[in-house]
């Protein structure tokens, strides 16, 4: 049974000193079962430098996006929305604390201070893939081989599996390129897991809802894998949806693929990839691939495509082999 709250305890600094007492007792629980730590808000203000607009690093579903620094040394992000104290946030942190991956942005901390609610996680430094694919407002896209595009689309995909592989599963429900970041090596971190689906227990949908969403309900991962293919932003999912079916049937694969890329891959890796797009965003929710299978498949691919090409960066010097250092000329 929920707790019920003292109406004036919205705010930590009012209240009885047997009310803030109790409070604690219900936002601050001794230890959760796994990973996210309880942290306070001195901590969190401390780390952002109370919280300046400097360390403000964007705006997501859940609030204010915060890039901070622990005591430890340790470089986080900071979620921060206002919202009262909730027994059913803590019961949420706990879940999705336990979720651990490579691919998924992981939940570190937490905080429930004066009117606010905090998240905090592992800071991913090098971006996301929309802003890879499309630029910001302070520099333009850059340049993705379809190998490293592939290994983002694997990367991702395994991230995806792992959540939907869970008991029960847990589905992402916001996923697209703004929530898949990427480190220093471009290996992808899926952001937001479970953020739609805590913020709807939060409004009083209940714990029902994170089996309630099927995990093919819309063709968003499809819709991922148009913008990895064709460096165009998805306006639309049907719009995008529409465009690939069009292209499946050419012989132009240059029409659709990102001319960013150059001739930098196979035609034949190019249309597997392209055909395993299409599947994915089919209309019919019944005819897309589980995740587990577009998980192997893109690997497949992305196995194959680098058996068959060497693309050396235009940076990279070339090397004399030592064989070819004892030839001599005829």
């Amino acid at each position: 049974m929920t707790p019920k709250y003292p109406s004036n305890l919205q705010y930590f600094s009012s209240g009885t000193a047997e009310e803030l007492q109790t409070l604690r007792k219900v936002v601050h629980p001794v230890q959760l079962n796994q990973g996210a730590r309880c942290m306070t808000l001195e901590e969190l203000s401390s780390a952002t430098r109370n919280f300046s607009n400097v360390n403000l690093i964007g705006h997501g579903m859940f609030g204010e996006v915060y890039k901070g620094l622990l005591q430890d040394g340790t470089i986080v992000a900071i979620k921060k929305r206002h919202s009262p104290p909730s027994h059913e946030f803590i019961h949420e942190v706990n879940y999705l604390s336990s979720i651990r991956h490579r691919n998924l942005v992981n939940l570190l901390g937490y905080c429930q201070e004066n009117g606010m609610q905090m998240l905090v996680y592992e800071y991913v430094p090098n971006g996301s893939v929309s802003t890879h694919l499309h630029g910001s407002s302070h520099a333009p896209g850059v340049k993705l081989e379809f190998k490293q595009r592939l290994s983002i689309a694997h990367g991702a995909a395994k991230g995806l599996n792992h959540l939907h592989s869970l008991t029960p599963p847990t589905v992402h429900m916001n996923f697209k390129t703004a929530n898949v970041l990427v480190d220093e090596d471009l290996i992808p971190k899926v952001a937001d897991a479970g953020i739609r689906a805590l913020l709807d227990r939060l409004g009083g949908v209940g714990p029902s809802s994170r089996t309630s969403y099927d995990p093919f309900l819309d063709p968003s991962f499809g819709v991922f894998l148009v913008e990895l293919l064709s460096g165009k932003r998805a306006l639309s999912d049907q719009n995008i949806i529409r465009w690939v079916q069009n292209f499946q049937q050419s012989s132009d694969i240059s029409a659709i693929a990102d001319n960013r890329m150059a001739s930098a891959y196979t035609s034949e890796g190019m249309r597997e990839f392209l055909r395993l797009t299409s599947w994915c965003v089919n209309p019919t929710s019944e005819h897309r691939p589980s995740m587990n299978l577009v998980e192997a498949e893109i690997n497949r691919i992305r196995e194959q495509e680098m058996r068959m090409t060497t693309i050396m960066p235009e940076s990279t010097p070339t090397v004399t082999l030592g064989s070819q250092l004892f030839t001599t000329s005829g």
